[in-house]
C-alpha cells in the first residue's frame, strides 16, 4: 500500500470507451427526472430565477403552450411567474430563459358564467377573466401541463407537438361553458425599454367548430406575422367578437388592433378539446400543420407522443447520481432542447430575413439564437450529443447571411433584433467545422464568416477598429466588451480561414485577434475604455457594472471583463506578470465581495466578483486549469453547482437564456467544461455524477464513472490505495484520472477524444502532479 501524509483528492475520476449497440438499450423514461417548475420564480424579490415557463412544448418545437400569469409580461418574461397566484390564461408561444420578452401568442382562457372585463375598461382588457389556482394542483412534465383554475372550478390540460398545441377543458356545474381568446396579449408596453404595438389582428368563423386568425405585431422582433387554425371537438353555439370597445355578436370576422372573442358552449358534459396549429407563414400553413400533426381529438395519444419525442431527445445522455442532481441535469437538457426553435412550416416553408417566403429543403428553419449566451456552452454541448441538429441550426444561421450580408447576432422568429454585442455565430460555425460536422458548405460558412468579421453593422464598426486598434469609447458605447468579444471572434475567424487554406486572411486576423492587448492598462491591471485620441477614459471603476450602452462593459464590470481572452490564455497570464500574479488575481476575483451600490439588474449569483447569474463569468472557473493550481477550478466548480443550482422554482441565479445556464452545468457536472468554445477543448473541473455515459454517433458511446470516497466529518479513509483526509463535502477533488484504463495526467480532455478514442496528443498547457505544503494549507482553508 502507497501511503501519503496529505492526500488533497477526493474521488478517482474514471474514463471509459465503449460501444454500445443502441441508444437507451435499457429503455429508461428519462422524462420522470424533468421538473419544468426549474427556474420559474425565485424565493424571494430580492433574488433572480431562470425565467422559464413551465408548459407543454416540443424538442426544437415552434409551439410552447404554457400559462401565463402576467397581462402584458416583462419581468419574469417568460409570462409565468411561480410566485404569482393566478393564472390569466395560455397563450401558445413562448421564450424560455430570456432577459427580454416577447411572443404570448393567441392566449386562451376557459372560464364559465358571465363576461368578466375589467370594470371601467374601455378596451376590453382580460384581467377580469383571472383566476385564482394553487400549486397542488398543478402538474407539469415533457410535454404536458395541467392545473385547477379555482373561480372556475374548470381542469385545464395542454400538450403541444412540433407546429400545434391542444387543450383539454373539464368544465364543472350548469353554467355556460365558455372559451376567450385574446389576439391583444403580449409584452409590456408602458416600459421606456420595450416597445409592442399590435398592428393589425383578425379572427374569423371559418364554420361552427372551426376558427382562423392571426396578428401582425411589431415588438422585440421588428415585424412578426402570426397565424392560427383552432378546431372543436364540439360545435360552439355562439360567439361574440370585441374590437377595442365595440362589441359584435355572432360576426362572421373581426378586425382590430385590439381583438378578442368569446365562444360558448351549451353542451359540456364532457371535457372540451381544442386543436391548435401555428404557423409564421400563413393560414394555409397553420391548417397543414395541424392535419398533417394532429389528425383527431385524441388528447392523450398527443400527449403520449411528446413524451416518447422528448424521451427520444433525452436519452441521448445516461447519467446516474443523486435524485437531486438527476432533476437538475435532465431538466437542464430539457431546457436546452426547447430551442433554437423551427419556425418552418411541415411544407418547408418559412419567413426568411428579408420577410418574403421561402422554402427550406430538409423542411427545418430554426430561429431564437440566442448567441451572445449560447455560443459559450449549449452549442459546444450540441456538437456532442446533437449533431444531427447542428447542421440545420448553421444553415439557417447561413440564410440570414443570405439576405443581410452578415451572420445572426441575436435572431428571433426569423427577425435580427441585434440585441447584445460580437458575432457569435461565428465560433459556432467554426467550431463545427474544426470538428467536422457535416451537412452544410464549408465554403459558404467561410464567406460568411469573414463577411461578418469585415462588414460594418451595428455594434461592428470594423473601420474603427482597422484605424484605431480598438473600439473608442466616444465613438463606440460598450467598447472595452465590443473589442474584447470581437477580438475572439476573430481568433476564431483565423482558425478557420487555416483550416480551408486562406494564409493571408489566417494572418490578417491572428494579428486584429490581438487587439485586446490595445486596452490593457497596465499599471492598474485592468482593460478599460480609451477615447478616439489614445486617452484612458476617466473616471475608472473595476467594480461599477454597464447594462447594453453607455458605457464601456456590457451586462459587466471590469473585473468580469478581465478574462475574457479565452483564444489567446498564455499571452495573457503573461500580460497580468506570470503565474502568480495570475492566480493572485484569480483569487481576488473570487473574494472580493460585491457591492451593492455597484450592482445592476444584471449581475447575480455572485462568489466575490464572479456572478454566475451572467454569460462573461462563466468561462473564468477553468482559468485555474492553465496554472499550476488546477484544484481551484475543481473546487470552485463545485462550489457553483452545489450553491447556484437546485430542483425548486429558484433553480437557476439568474436568467437561464435559452439553455447556456443549464449548459455550464451539464458539462460541470461531468467533470470538464470548453473554456474556448471552439478549440475543442474541454477543461476539467469537479465531477458530480456518479456515472455518465454519452450516446455518440455510428454507435459509439464515451463513459465517465466517478468514485467517491465514503467519509464522516473529518475522518481519514482508505480510498483506492491512497490516504485522503475529507470532511462531509471535501470531495471534490480529482485524485487520479484514468483513460481506457491507463493514467491521465492532463487537466484537460479534447472533444476528438470522446468522440472517438484514444488518447491526447501533445500538451496543451500544464497539470500539477505534486503539491507542495502550501496547497494543503490553502485547501484546509477553502474548507472550512
Amino acid at each position: 500500500m502507497k501511503k501519503r501524509k496529505y492526500a488533497f483528492f477526493g474521488f478517482l475520476f474514471l474514463v471509459q470507451l465503449g460501444l454500445f449497440a443502441q441508444q437507451n438499450p435499457s429503455g429508461k423514461d428519462f422524462t420522470q427526472y424533468v421538473n419544468p417548475f426549474i427556474g420559474t420564480g425565485a424565493l424571494d424579490s430580492l433574488s433572480l430565477s431562470g425565467s422559464n415557463f413551465p408548459g407543454a412544448c416540443f424538442p426544437f418545437g415552434l409551439v410552447q403552450l404554457s400559462p401565463d400569469t402576467r397581462e402584458y409580461p416583462d419581468d419574469p418574461c417568460s409570462g409565468y411567474d411561480y410566485n404569482d397566484g393566478t393564472i390569466l390564461g395560455f397563450s401558445h408561444t413562448h421564450l424560455s430563459g430570456t432577459g427580454c420578452p416577447d411572443l404570448y401568442d393567441f392566449l386562451f382562457m376557459p372560464f364559465s358564467g358571465n363576461v368578466q372585463w375589467d370594470a371601467g375598461s374601455d378596451d376590453g382588457k382580460t384581467e377580469g377573466f383571472r383566476s385564482p389556482y394553487r400549486h397542488r394542483n398543478e402538474k407539469a412534465s415533457p410535454g404536458y401541463y395541467s392545473v385547477i383554475l379555482d373561480k372556475y372550478n374548470i381542469k385545464a390540460e395542454l400538450t403541444a407537438t412540433e407546429h400545434c398545441g391542444m387543450h383539454r377543458y373539464t368544465f364543472s356545474g350548469n353554467d355556460l361553458a365558455r372559451l376567450m381568446i385574446d389576439l391583444d396579449h403580449s409584452l409590456v408596453r408602458t416600459s421606456p425599454y420595450r416597445y409592442c404595438k399590435i398592428l393589425t389582428a383578425q379572427v374569423k368563423v371559418i364554420d361552427n367548430k372551426t376558427i382562423e386568425g392571426y396578428r401582425i405585431i411589431s415588438s422585440w422582433a421588428k415585424l412578426r406575422k402570426v397565424y392560427f387554425r383552432a378546431e372543436f371537438s364540439r360545435p360552439f353555439d355562439s360567439w361574440l367578437i370585441r374590437e377595442g370597445k365595440y362589441e359584435f355578436e355572432n360576426a362572421p370576422v373581426g378586425n382590430h388592433q385590439n381583438l378578442k372573442m368569446i365562444v360558448n358552449f351549451k353542451d359540456h358534459s364532457s371535457p372540451l378539446i381544442v386543436k391548435v396549429g401555428i404557423s409564421a407563414v400563413s393560414a394555409e400553413g397553420a391548417k397543414a400543420n395541424l392535419n398533417a400533426e394532429i389528425a383527431d381529438f385524441d388528447f392523450d395519444k398527443v400527449v403520449n407522443s411528446a413524451k416518447q419525442a422528448w424521451n427520444k431527445e433525452l436519452s441521448c445522455i445516461d447519467v446516474t447520481g443523486s435524485k437531486q442532481q438527476m432533476t437538475i441535469f435532465y431538466t437542464g437538457l430539457y431546457h436546452l432542447f426547447i430551442q433554437p426553435n423551427n419556425i418552418a412550416d411541415v411544407s418547408g416553408e418559412y419567413p426568411a430575413t428579408d420577410y418574403s417566403i421561402k422554402t427550406a429543403p430538409d423542411k427545418k428553419h430554426y430561429s431564437t439564437f440566442s448567441l451572445w449566451d449560447t455560443y459559450r456552452a449549449a452549442h459546444p454541448f450540441y456538437t456532442l450529443i446533437k449533431q444531427e441538429h447542428v447542421a440545420g441550426f448553421i444553415n439557417s444561421m447561413l440564410r440570414q447571411y443570405d439576405t443581410y450580408g452578415y451572420l445572426p447576432i441575436w435572431q428571433l422568429w426569423g427577425s435580427e433584433t441585434y440585441t447584445m454585442i460580437g458575432n457569435h455565430a461565428i465560433p459556432v460555425i467554426v467550431d463545427a467545422v474544426l470538428k467536422g460536422i457535416k451537412g452544410f458548405d464549408y465554403q459558404l460558412a467561410y464567406e460568411a464568416v469573414k463577411a461578418s468579421s469585415l462588414v460594418p453593422h451595428r455594434n461592428a464598426p470594423f473601420n474603427l477598429l482597422d484605424k484605431y486598434g480598438y473600439f473608442p469609447e466616444d465613438l463606440q458605447s460598450q467598447s472595452v466588451s465590443i473589442t474584447l468579444e470581437i477580438a475572439y471572434n476573430d481568433w476564431c475567424t483565423a482558425q478557420l480561414a487555416k483550416k480551408l487554406g486562406y494564409e493571408e486572411d489566417y494572418k490578417y486576423f491572428m494579428n486584429r485577434c490581438c487587439s485586446y492587448k490595445n486596452l490593457f492598462d497596465k499599471n492598474i491591471g485592468f482593460f478599460r475604455a480609451k477615447d478616439s485620441t489614445g486617452k484612458w477614459i476617466t473616471p475608472f471603476n473595476p467594480l461599477t457594472y454597464g447594462g447594453n450602452g453607455g458605457y464601456p462593459f456590457t451586462e459587466g464590470n471590469g473585473w468580469q471583463y478581465l478574462w475574457y481572452v479565452p483564444h489567446d490564455v498564455y499571452n495573457f497570464v503573461d500580460l497580468l506578470g506570470g503565474n502568480d500574479k495570475f492566480i493572485q488575481k484569480l483569487d481576488t476575483f473570487f473574494t472580493l465581495n460585491a457591492r451593492p451600490e455597484d450592482v445592476n439588474g444584471n449581475a447575480s449569483g455572485f462568489i466575490g466578483q464572479y456572478a454566475h447569474g451572467n454569460e462573461p463569468s462563466h468561462h473564468v472557473v477553468y482559468l485555474y486549469d492553465y496554472t499550476d493550481e488546477p484544484w481551484k477550478a475543481q473546487y470552485y466548480s463545485a462550489q457553483i453547482m452545489n450553491e447556484q443550482y437546485n430542483d425548486l422554482s429558484s433553480g437557476y441565479s439568474g436568467n437561464e437564456d435559452c439553455g447556456q445556464m443549464s449548459a455550464w452545468y451539464l458539462f460541470s457536472s461531468m467533470g470538464f467544461y470548453p473554456l474556448n468554445p471552439a478549440n475543442g477543448i474541454y477543461c476539467f473541473g469537479s465531477p458530480q455524477l456518479e456515472k455518465v455515459t454519452l450516446y455518440l454517433t455510428d454507435g459509439k458511446a464515451f463513459q465517465i464513472i466517478t468514485h467517491q470516497g465514503k467519509s464522516d466529518n473529518n475522518k481519514i479513509t482508505i480510498v483506492d490505495d491512497e490516504i485522503s483526509i475529507s470532511s462531509n463535502k471535501s470531495n471534490i477533488y480529482i485524485k487520479k484520472i484514468v483513460l481506457n484504463g491507463k493514467p491521465y495526467k492532463k487537466n484537460y480532455i479534447t472533444h476528438q477524444d470522446i468522440m472517438a478514442g484514444g488518447f491526447p496528443l501533445g500538451k496543451i498547457f500544464p497539470i500539477s502532479n505534486s503539491f507542495p505544503d502550501l496547497l494543503f494549507k490553502l485547501t484546509l482553508f477553502l474548507f472550512h
